[in-house]
Order: structure tokens, then C-alpha cells, then sequence
């Protein structure tokens, strides 16, 4: 589903603000028991091993954008706004609910409110994301992401992207456009832990000049028809607000 004009974008990114549960911060105590039950989940995930009904899903190394001047302003291309977050990739199967870095090390502690939200009806799926935290003026907050990790982590907020596969379907081989309306009817745009990052379809570089007005690092241009390739690929490209500024997930693990 596309943003409808740029007037869409301001509704988009109040979507990635989070509940307003997820802006209390958890007793000690309680955390504590939220932790260990996501790690107990985690755990046996590694103890049944690589076999689980057939078969456990395994971490997909990400695709990575081609770094731009500018955006393709010539059609068949999508735009999505670069959040400023963390890449992650949040991995759905009978072991379990787990989350992994781009480099594929395994955070599920470190995001445990996330994997807790996740209640999907759907018994394996694999989610290309971002994890989040939203400042105050809506936009997210890459600097206060780090802080939230350790110390508020019910902050934090999975806006999905990319759905690579569904219940034992490879979907990384259908066109983006395809994947971005499953993921849109598995993650309805809303408040929740779990969001949708919405597309537009209209003017790269109008897109552009608005998130870089609201304080976001650039844009995400995607072909409307490719596949999903890992590695850096040039059916992705990202053009930065700021070209001197380097986020801060890009040096993360």
C-alpha cells in the first residue's frame, strides 16, 4: 500500500511511534521474568537443534542498498523512508521467536518486548526490518536507540519492510510489490510493537527534501520488481540526507 502524496508521510510516521504501553518502562522484577522467558525460548530453539518439523529456518543475510547522490527519479521504482534504526530480522518457527542483527547474531534478549509482540497466525515467517525508537517529534531517534537497548527497551519497535517467507514458502523470489502487499496484510499499519513501513510511488526527490524536513537520514529506493537478493545489490539504492553522517546500526553487529 503507497503513501497517497506526500501528505501521507506525516500519518506514516506517527505509525512507528510506539503503544502506549510500550512507553511505561517495566519494574525491575517483571523485565527480569519477560528476559528469561524470551530466553528460554531462544534456548530451545538451540537445543532441538536443526530439525524442527522438517526443518528450522535459518538467518538470510540481508540485502543491502547501493549508497546514491541522488534517487532514481525514473519509473518503476518504490521509496521508502531510512529510519535510522537497527537492520534486523525477526525469524518465526516451532522453536521459537528470535531475533538477529544483519551481521546475524542472535539479540532476542537484547529485544525481548519485541518478541514477545510477535503473535502471528502463521506458523513459520521470516521479517526484514528495523528496530526503532521514536523521538518526540515522531521521526525515529537513532541516538536514544542505544540507550533504550539497555535501559528502556519497552521503547523499542520492529517496523517491518520485506517478508522473506511464509509458512514454508520462499516468497524472497516474487517482485517487492508482491511481498510488500503480504507483509501489509500479515502487519496492518497501527501502533503496535510490530509496524509497516509504507512505500510511495510518487517523486523520489520531493520524498527526499520531506524526510530530510523532519529530521529522518534519507530514502530507500527499491525496484517495484525485484527479487530479494542478499549482498549489496543495486536494485536498492539509498540516497542520504546528510552524506557526512554515518548511522550508527551501519557499525553494528
Amino acid at each position: 500500500m503507497a503513501w497517497r502524496g506526500l501528505g501521507g508521510l506525516a500519518g506514516a510516521r506517527h505509525r512507528w511511534q510506539a503503544s502506549s504501553w510500550g512507553d511505561v518502562v517495566l519494574p525491575v522484577p517483571i523485565a527480569a521474568a519477560a528476559r528469561s522467558k524470551v530466553a528460554s525460548l531462544s534456548k530451545r530453539a538451540k537445543v532441538n537443534g536443526g530439525r524442527v518439523n522438517g526443518g528450522r529456518l535459518e538467518f538470510l543475510p540481508p540485502q543491502i542498498p547501493t549508497r546514491v547522490e541522488r534517487p532514481p527519479e525514473d519509473e518503476g521504482w518504490v521509496h521508502e523512508a531510512n529510519l535510522d534504526g537497527y537492520r534486523t530480522q525477526i525469524i518465526i518457527d516451532n522453536g521459537g521467536v528470535r531475533l538477529y542483527s544483519k551481521n546475524g547474531r542472535d539479540w532476542t534478549t537484547k529485544y525481548w518486548p519485541i518478541a514477545l509482540a510477535v503473535d502471528l497466525p502463521y506458523r513459520t515467517a521470516i521479517l526484514d526490518g528495523e528496530v526503532i525508537v521514536s523521538g518526540e517529534q515522531g521521526a525515529s531517534d537513532c541516538p536514544a536507540l542505544e540507550a533504550a537497548i539497555w535501559n528502556e527497551p519497552s521503547r523499542l519497535v520492529f517496523v517491518a519492510f520485506d517478508i522473506l517467507h511464509l509458512d514454508g514458502r520462499d516468497l524472497g523470489s516474487l517482485p517487492l510489490l508482491q511481498r510488500k502487499q503480504a507483509l501489509w496484510q500479515l502487519v496492518e499499519p497501527g501502533l503496535g510493537k510490530i509496524q509497516y513501513s509504507e512505500h510511495f510511488e510518487g517523486s523520489a526527490l520531493a520524498l527526499f527534501r520531506t524526510v530530510e524536513k523532519i529530521g529522518l537520514n534519507g530514502i530507500i529506493s527499491k525496484r517495484a520488481d525485484s527479487r530479494y537478493r542478499s549482498g549489496l545489490s543495486n536494485t536498492w539504492l539509498t540516497a542520504r540526507a546528510d552524506a557526512t553522517r554515518i548511522p550508527i546500526w551501519r557499525n553494528k553487529t
